[in-house]
């Protein structure tokens, strides 16, 4: 780890560190967070220099970690995501699937207001929206043309998720609200996701 000068401030070496494929630091400074094997996460704790593992069943693809730093949702190969609460013991939280995944990269997020929305890119050129606390898949979006490697939700603007994809585009969406009731799943329209139930 290098400091904004560029001056080394930590060589963190190990047996676990084969090969980083994904990396975060929580938003206090005390955690940091990584993919160190295709199939394990590692948690380490700088101050208490403490060790956490999150074992998986599959491999991992990437992760996203959440605004206050306790859950963490990690993107699998085989087409799941899985939340986990990172605060104290360790626990699986819930799964969403639904989304299409066997070969690239792809990135999900928390989202909307209270980060009460799960979002995906997926290969099917959809982006997938799914209600944090329900599981339930709320919405596809559609307009992209290529796998959807990437997603993020406006920290500012909880009404506004922007998507990238392999058909060269950014998309943006503006989403106002969501009912969970509603029969349109597909849509090139406004959305709307405010976190309600």
């Amino acid at each position: 780890m290098w400091d904004l000068e560029g001056r080394e401030v930590e060589c963190w070496k190990g047996q676990r560190t084969i090969r980083i494929s994904d990396l975060g630091i929580t938003r206090d400074g005390k955690q940091l967070i990584t993919v160190c094997k295709e199939t394990t996460i590692l948690l380490f704790g700088w101050e208490s220099q403490s060790e956490k593992l999150i074992e998986e069943g599959q491999n991992i693809v990437s992760f996203a970690l959440s605004e206050d730093s306790k859950f963490l949702l990690v993107s699998l190969s085989n087409q799941e995501i899985h939340l986990w609460n990172i605060e104290g013991a360790i626990k699986l939280v819930a799964k969403f699937k639904g989304h299409k995944h066997s070969r690239f990269v792809l990135k999900s997020c928390f989202g909307g207001l209270d980060q009460a929305f799960i979002a995906s890119g997926s290969e099917d050129s959809q982006v997938y929206i799914w209600h944090r606390i329900s599981g339930e898949l709320v919405f596809t979006l559609s307009g992209h043309s290529g796998a959807v490697n990437c997603v993020s939700w406006n920290p500012t603007n909880p009404h506004m998720l922007a998507s990238a994809s392999d058909d060269r585009t950014i998309r943006i969406w503006g989403i106002n609200r969501v009912s969970l009731d509603h029969d349109d799943r597909h849509s090139n329209g406004v959305h709307y996701c405010n976190g309600g139930t």
